[in-house]
């Protein structure tokens, strides 16, 4: 089968990361239980920040957020790994900035990812993934961005969402960890 990741969120905890990040760069202690209950992708209004603050925010610590040490979420390499063994051909789609693609696809195999360049794509819109899933023809997608999943509803590819705590409206199987996920 032809297997397809989002990356951010889905097999990194980047906005976990990007949370902790703010709480020291602004010089806060905001609650890690209020970060848990955001029902939007946007952690910026957690620390006062207004839409443009927010975006100012992480474009200043873009780098810092994507390359330092975000964790990858338990079991997701092995996961990953373990499609691969058994023959799956495994696809990144990513839609982090084109000027960071090279960066991160060495930062995914630098934290033991099976990449391949060839199934490394990044640098599109959100609402791009979907064209890119479908050229791909992949028989399994896994995102956490309700925003592209609500693309792919009327897709032939079977969509599984990373649970989080803004996407619990989405109707699609869920993965609530990847150590103990199984492929349906």
């Amino acid at each position: 089968m032809k297997i397809g990741f989002d990356i951010d969120d889905t097999l990194i905890n980047l906005r976990e990361h990007a949370f902790h990040l703010y709480n020291k760069k602004l010089g806060k202690q905001i609650d890690i239980a209020l970060f848990h209950q955001l029902k939007r992708v946007e952690i910026h209004e957690l620390f006062g920040l207004d839409e443009d603050e927010g975006h100012v925010m992480w474009n200043s610590l873009m780098e810092e957020i994507y390359f330092t040490d975000c964790p990858v979420f338990e079991g997701a390499i092995d996961f990953i790994r373990k499609l691969e063994k058994e023959g799956h051909s495994i696809f990144y789609i990513t839609s982090r900035p084109k000027t960071y693609c090279e960066k991160t696809r060495q930062w995914m195999k630098n934290r033991g990812f099976p990449v391949i360049d060839e199934h490394f794509y990044c640098g599109m819109k959100d609402h791009e993934k979907m064209e890119i899933i479908q050229k791909l023809n992949l028989d399994v997608y896994f995102d956490d961005k309700p925003a592209v999943l609500e693309t792919l509803t009327d897709s032939n590819t079977k969509v599984y969402v990373k649970h989080q705590s803004y996407n619990g409206h989405v109707p699609f199987p869920r993965v609530y960890d990847w150590k103990n996920f199984k492929l349906e």
